[in-house]
């Protein structure tokens, strides 16, 4: 299987999220899944991509043109494909994926978590969506979901969305 994980390109104000994308990539190798996510080196995107090829794992990067021409393209990857827009990569991601895992990130990881949720409301696919919270990160999120479910503007059960402090636990309940 091939997990694809939604995160941050800053490695954001906190040492648990770093700390998270780390233990996750680990937990992905040992699980023997493979990693797709935005090719980037750089914040929580490098992190956890180094974590699994550090651990032997597969990582296949996908990034638009734009971000490789900004010199922003993680290099030593398995794949690194390069497509020609935002709508592209995510696309690509999502055909090359089995599962979604969201780490904390700013409104890039959001869009990406948000259209996968979407897509899954509309039965465009089945595939199991998961946050991995380090620090309360996803508190609000999940909060804000529960408001949008109880006001009745959610079709899809928050309880799809699987959540999780640890990722090796993550990982079996998503698998």
């Amino acid at each position: 299987m091939r997990i694809c994980v939604f995160c941050g390109a800053a490695r954001g104000g906190d040492d648990a999220y770093a700390g998270q994308a780390i233990a996750l990539g680990h937990e992905i190798v040992a699980a023997g899944h493979g990693l797709v996510f935005g090719g980037g080196a750089v914040g929580l995107m490098g992190v956890v991509a180094d974590a699994v090829l550090e651990a032997g794992g597969e990582a296949i990067g996908v990034i638009p043109q734009q971000l490789v021409d900004r010199e922003l393209a993680h290099r030593g990857l398995t794949d690194l494909r390069v497509v020609g827009s935002m709508h592209e990569r995510k696309a690509l991601m999502a055909d090359l994926a089995d599962a979604f895992v969201a780490l904390p990130g700013g409104f890039g990881t959001l869009d990406e978590l948000i259209e996968i949720i979407t897509w899954r409301q509309l039965g465009l696919h089945s595939k199991p969506i998961a946050l991995l919270d380090a620090g309360g990160f996803w508190a609000p999120f999940t909060a804000l979901v529960e408001h949008l479910r109880a006001a009745g503007f959610l079709r899809v059960d928050p309880g799809q969305i699987l959540y999780d402090d640890d990722a090796a636990r993550l990982l079996e309940r998503l698998i």
